[in-house]
């Protein structure tokens, strides 16, 4: 995969959108800046930060991902690779449904991924060295760079859905003590049932992790 490094940009995530656009990047391909000054985070909040934390995005064509993904799904499938990756560099990281990393009850980054007719673009931030975005840190040693090339070596093994889902469903009852925004309301997620789509049912209404 190609790999393009800035020192600075404004959302790795919407730079990338922009040149698939106008037709100068094709996947694969991913992009990371050692600063990002305006990146997307959930619910259009901002994500940015300094040197040290971790600001990428990863271009796919959709025909690459596995077959038995479910596309609202792919915040987790991501996701969850990454919180792997962390995991075998020494960092006891875990994910919140569908798409915060957390340590212990503190966030620490997050995943947003965006559908781009036949490719799906998504934008990781972690916080690595620094607290910043209201948030905490891991307060790790790891290379941005070192963790992108890590990242993207499992990445492109391409695990199944079924594979990741069968150990993020244990996962999941950590979860449980928090709550997320749904249609911009929040609701617990102590009594939520996980479906095999990694979707939820929550009040006996489905909900899917469109992040």
């Amino acid at each position: 995969m190609e790999i393009r490094s800035f020192e600075t940009l404004p959302s790795t995530q919407t730079y990338l959108i922009e040149q698939i656009h106008s037709d100068k990047f094709h996947p694969p391909v991913a992009v990371i800046a050692n600063r990002q000054i305006s990146g997307i985070g959930s619910r259009d909040n901002q994500w940015s930060g300094e040197e040290g934390n971790f600001f990428a995005s990863i271009a796919l064509f959709l025909d690459d991902l596995p077959e038995d993904l479910p596309l609202s799904s792919a915040s987790i499938y991501f996701s969850f690779i990454m919180k792997r990756t962390l995991e075998e560099l020494g960092e006891d990281v875990w994910l919140k449904w569908p798409n915060d990393f957390y340590l212990n009850d503190a966030k620490v980054g997050g995943t947003i991924t965006k559908k781009i007719k036949d490719i799906l673009v998504c934008g990781i931030g972690i916080n690595l060295k620094n607290s910043q975005n209201g948030y905490s840190s891991l307060q790790s040693g790891i290379s941005p760079k070192y963790l992108l090339d890590a990242y993207l070596k499992r990445l492109l093994e391409f695990p199944k859905w079924k594979q990741i889902f069968s150990e993020y469903k244990i996962e999941f009852d950590l979860s449980r003590r928090f709550s997320v925004h749904i249609e911009n309301e929040r609701k617990s997620l102590a009594d939520a049932c996980l479906c095999e789509d990694g979707s939820l049912i929550i009040g006996g209404k489905k909900v899917y992790s469109l992040r």
